[in-house]
């Protein structure tokens, strides 16, 4: 019944598809997405494996593998896939057949950094086709000869043979997101005016001779895809209206599909929008616009993480298919559950990119991880599975860390309980949902609650733990996910004054005069900031750091940013606080003392400490006493999760 509900509801989404000679099992695609887990000499490793055959076995019609450089030089990360010489093609070969081994097709996306890498990843200065360096990575290329442009397209040919060699059914050629390949095509990055240059034809020659090449070489009806950006959201670059005429003459080069992203790594916030900043299904107009000038498969892409947005991008025609992206990061079985209409199972994306993006982005990982799925990256060596010894658990606590590890632990056979002094689950990410944007975060409670209920754990709400209660139920396992508390200030005048808490703020408890000050500028400081912004007050930000909201992933802080300066807000980063008084707020800025006067509240973000205090009175009391998230150490709720998932698989 489930299933026939499914497909009364998703007919389009859950429908086979043809692309080129290829007939797709569904119209779900997932798209290719670095996870810089390939080994260092291009080949494929165990963990990169592992994690596509999770989503071939999560029900996706068609995989499309991560950039695989077609030269060395053209990496963009250090553990980038390769496909440049005929020594990858064996384990491209092993992969290959266990994913088909789960009823996927399998595409290769053919990749060339050029300007947007460094000289740190490829040993060597970049090559671009002109000396203009990427506005992120600030590192002046070397401009490509046309002997040299002529060189590459060839190795883009030779790629693809060989990735024909290996049973690839078909290979996408990354022409989005500013790297090589839109990097000739874009009149902000190819100041040439030869062969390769100078007008429309001369910047398209690079990726229609690449179509021809691999066409002539593989045969005419071997698939070749390629990601373009619909708009590059930089001044100068390529708009929409150029696009369609893009597609057009790579309509006519051979190209059989189309995949319309955006952006380059100078507007890099908006290839991975975040949620609330940007609406669902976002870039999907940009594929609609696409589609009116081809006669090939146009794929959507852009925050399509919910079914029913997707079955409403196909049937509107917007899009052919439609590329689910972080949201397979999120949950790899996301086209089987759809397929058997157990929504509530999904584990959400919430374009929150603290995983994704912002572990992509820490140059102390530059690898792919999930907020809510703590198993990205770890399919292989880190399951649920049946315990043996089924065991009473306690978990103290009901944020997303204690609901995690909860779960989890029940799913596995355990006997849980969750206590929280609360009356309320959700613990923290109660209170982080509410600024404006932030809402997804309630997806994330809601997929736990369900799934804790769904495998037997017990709730106990308002009930504050101690050793006393403890020693009375006797668990043989306690996981403290107790969370953080708000740091007191040690300022001079914190403990007279009347401040109001950012918390306190955010949950009704209190309300501000018109004229406000915040101090603090981390994530909480900034988005108390902007959720008082939104409804009428006059906000100024005070905060130590130089960088405001750094605890923010860059996607997501580049638009509360934007936000806060649209609102007027005032912030003034860099600044210790030195005093506070009825009415004045006293600081240091660079050796330079500052004063603000005029405001009618004080609402104080000053940060948070582990909330511990009961651990240690409990050792002796418990044979097994775990400790996880903020109550160890603040930090990101990335952290608390993985701690959760990590601790409740060993138990």
């Amino acid at each position: 019944m489930n299933a026939q509900q499914a497909l009364s509801r998703f007919p389009n989404l859950l429908s086979p598809g043809r692309l080129a000679s290829l007939t797709l099992k569904n119209k779900m695609i997932l798209p290719a997405m670095g996870t810089n887990y390939a080994n260092a000499d291009g080949t494929v490793s165990r963990r990169f494996t592992d994690y596509y055959v999770a989503r071939a076995k999560g029900g996706f019609g068609l995989i499309v593998v991560e950039v695989a450089a077609v030269d060395p030089l053209g990496k963009a990360v250090g553990n980038e896939a390769g496909i440049w010489h005929d020594g990858q093609i064996p384990s491209w070969k092993a992969f290959v057949d266990e994913i088909h081994a789960h009823g996927a097709k399998v595409f290769l996306q053919l990749h060339h950094a050029g300007r947007q890498t460094s000289e740190a990843v490829i040993g060597e200065r970049p090559v671009a086709p002109s000396p203009v360096p990427c506005p992120m990575v600030q590192e002046l290329p070397r401009e490509l000869t046309a002997a040299e442009t002529w060189a590459l397209i060839d190795k883009y040919r030779d790629a693809a043979v060989r990735a024909k060699a290996a049973g690839f059914d078909g290979v996408e050629l990354h022409g989005a997101h500013g790297y090589l390949i839109a990097q000739f095509m874009s009149p902000d990055a190819n100041k040439r005016f030869d062969e390769f240059g100078g007008d429309f034809v001369g910047r398209m020659r690079f990726p229609t001779e690449i179509v021809r090449r691999i066409k002539e070489a593989n045969g005419r009806d071997y698939p070749v895809t390629i990601k373009v950006s619909g708009d590059e959201h930089v001044h100068g670059g390529r708009c929409i209206q150029e696009t369609r005429a893009v597609a057009r003459q790579l309509e006519e080069a051979g190209i059989d599909g189309i995949v319309v992203s955006l952006g380059t790594y100078a507007s890099l916030a908006y290839i991975s929008g975040p949620g609330g900043a940007m609406p669902p299904a976002y870039n999907a107009s940009a594929a609609e616009e696409v589609k009116k000038s081809v006669k090939i498969p146009v794929v959507a892409v852009g925050r399509i993480a919910d079914p029913f947005i997707a079955e409403d991008v196909l049937q509107s025609g917007a899009a052919d298919f439609v590329a689910i992206g972080r949201a397979a990061i999120a949950d790899p079985d996301f086209p089987n559950k759809v397929a058997r209409y157990a929504l509530d199972e999904v584990s959400p994306c919430l374009g929150c990119n603290q995983g994704c993006m912002g572990q992509v982005l820490d140059p102390e990982i530059m690898e792919v991880g999930c907020l809510v799925n703590p198993f990205c990256g770890y399919e292989g060596d880190r399951r649920i599975l049946e315990t043996d010894e089924p065991k009473s658990v306690m978990v103290v606590g009901a944020g997303p860390g204690g609901l995690s590890a909860a779960w989890i632990a029940a799913k596995r056979g355990h006997h849980v309980s969750c206590y929280d002094k609360e009356s309320v689950l959700g613990g923290q990410f109660r209170v982080a949902a509410i600024p404006p944007g932030k809402q997804d975060l309630l997806k994330a409670l809601k997929y736990y609650v369900t799934m804790c209920r769904k495998h037997g754990v017990e709730f106990r709400l308002g009930v504050e733990v101690n050793a006393d209660l403890i020693a009375r139920e006797k668990p043989e396992v306690v996981i403290f996910a107790t969370g953080s508390t708000p740091r007191a200030s040690q300022v001079p005048g914190a403990d007279t004054l009347k401040t109001i808490a950012a918390q306190d703020v955010l949950e009704g408890r209190a309300k501000p005069g018109p004229r406000v000050v915040v101090i603090g500028g981390g994530m909480i400081g900034a988005e108390t900031a902007d959720f008082l912004s939104e409804y009428g007050h006059q906000v100024t930000v005070l905060g130590r750091n130089p960088v405001l909201a750094k605890d923010l992933a860059y996607n997501n802080r580049h638009f509360l940013i934007e936000r806060l300066k649209h609102k007027g807000v005032v912030t003034i980063t860099g600044a210790a606080v030195t005093e506070l008084a009825e009415d004045r707020i006293t600081y240091m800025r660079d050796g330079t003392p500052g004063q603000l006067t005029g405001f009618d509240s004080i609402v104080t973000a000053w940060g948070l400490i582990p909330n511990d205090a009961l651990v240690d009175a409990i050792r002796d009391l418990v044979p097994e006493v775990h400790v996880i998230g903020d109550a160890v150490k603040v930090r990101s709720a990335v952290q608390a999760i993985a701690e959760a998932s990590k601790v409740a698989t060993a138990i």
